[in-house]
């Protein structure tokens, strides 16, 4: 089980750093990565890290603003969020997947992230 959280409401240029907590489950195991969907909108890519850390990826629209991390032994991935725009507003989930080849098997719950203008 995935569980979000660290949402909230925040001016444009704040930050805000999001968690994902896993349970029943080692996190080292698992490819992880951030969604965002916002209203009428499709679901869309954010970032990825790998099972150790040693590589992230981002989507282009936060490149140099959002950093991916992780904490195996917290069991807990981060998504630290700055220079936040009104475009980043959107509901948040995390994910996780054990091939990196293939479609992610585990959804959070998802976590409100509002960015006023």
């Amino acid at each position: 089980q995935l569980q979000a959280s660290g949402g909230g409401l925040v001016q444009a240029g704040g930050s805000l750093r999001l968690s994902c907590a896993a349970s029943g489950r080692p996190l080292s195991r698992y490819f992880m990565g951030w969604f965002r969907q916002a209203p009428g909108k499709e679901r869309e890519f954010v970032a990825a890290i790998s099972w150790s850390g040693g590589s992230t990826y981002n989507t282009d629209s936060v490149k140099g603003r959002f950093t991916i991390s992780r904490d195996n032994a917290k069991n807990t991935v981060y998504l630290q969020m700055n220079s936040l725009k009104p475009e980043d507003t959107a509901v948040y989930y995390c994910a996780a997947k054990a091939d990196s080849a293939r479609k992610w098997d585990y959804w959070g719950q998802g976590t409100q992230v509002t960015v006023s203008s």
